[in-house]
């Protein structure tokens, strides 16, 4: 038995911090969107009771500090009896989303993983279901699973949907020797803005009356595409971009390419821009590769998908 399953990138829309939280998270609001960049997840039943990791991509782990292996062995853990009677798993990981991305890149292996094995083994386990394992893989993997478009709140995990939004072209654009670490940029972000929190308050309406997404979410419903280009926000901008000049740099690059709206992704370091058009996008990306003149940077035309993982074969 094998399946071959696609397992889309996502960007955020919107990301704003509201607080801390009693685990150690932050509390957020953010409104995700899934992306056609996605990579090739190929899972095989083997007949022993291990798990096996490949990736064509060198700097992807094979081990237990990949969240795709992780994903295997929490079904193993959950689900026993199964794992001993169909045996471990092999995964194959065909990666096209940069790496170190912001782009829940390893998230989203880990969201095809549930979904293949479910498959594999024949659990019949929900959409719903597969989130709740997800969440405790990672706050992006409940997303990645479900896909298209959504706010998240509590860390990320906490899904609402939100109409899909098809066919707003998106040119990505990420230096492949450039990283940011998310706990860096949340702890950094914390030392800085943290007297801006809300703090030790379960109020549900004061944490409502914190967040600013509603003028982004009424964009999406008229699916309004230069609107929703106006609203982008993320928080951690405003100690990722004074931190690295590269891709504060990029940022400006798109601006000046004449891009609908402007942002960079998750913790960094990609950064997007979204585009009238397909033409449109191809454009900006010949512009913006000839401005930049830099072999390091990688540059993709994509756009908003209304799915998350999806099953080839």
């Amino acid at each position: 038995m094998h399946y071959t399953l696609i397992a889309p990138a996502k960007i955020n829309l919107y990301l704003e911090i509201i607080g801390d939280r009693s685990d150690n998270y932050h509390e957020l609001a953010m409104i995700l969107q899934s992306i056609d960049l996605a990579d090739e997840i190929e899972l095989h039943s083997i007949s022993t009771d291990t798990i096996r990791v490949h990736c064509n991509h060198p700097q992807v782990p094979t081990d237990r500090s990949n969240l795709a292996y992780l994903a295997a062995e929490l079904m193993a853990t959950e689900f026993p009896n199964t794992f001993a009677k169909y045996g471990g798993v092999e995964i194959n990981i065909t990666k096209r989303i940069p790496v170190a991305a912001g782009l829940a890149g390893g998230s989203t292996n880990a969201a095809a993983v549930l979904v293949g094995i479910d498959l594999l083994w024949k659990l019949g386990l929900t959409r719903s279901e597969l989130e709740e394992l997800g969440a405790t893989l990672g706050s992006d993997v409940p997303f990645c699973v479900a896909g298209g478009t959504a706010i998240a709140t509590g860390r990320g995990e906490q899904l609402s949907p939100l109409p899909s939004l098809n066919n707003i072209y998106i040119v990505l654009g990420k230096f492949k020797s450039l990283e940011v670490s998310t706990p860096w940029a949340y702890k950094t972000y914390r030392a800085e803005f943290g007297d801006s929190y809300i703090r030790g308050s379960d109020n549900l309406a004061i944490r409502a009356s914190a967040v600013h997404s509603g003028e982004m979410v009424k964009a999406i419903l008229h699916q309004d595409v230069k609107e929703i280009a106006q609203k982008l926000h993320n928080d951690l901008e405003k100690v990722v971009l004074p931190a690295y000049p590269q891709v504060l740099q990029l940022r400006e690059t798109f601006a000046n390419a004449g891009v609908l709206g402007t942002m960079m992704s998750g913790s960094g370091p990609s950064v997007f821009a979204l585009c009238e058009s397909q033409e449109h996008a191809e454009q900006v990306k010949l512009q913006v590769k000839t401005a930049t003149k830099n072999e390091d940077l990688e540059l993709f035309v994509t756009k908003a998908i209304a799915h998350g993982i999806q099953i080839v074969s």
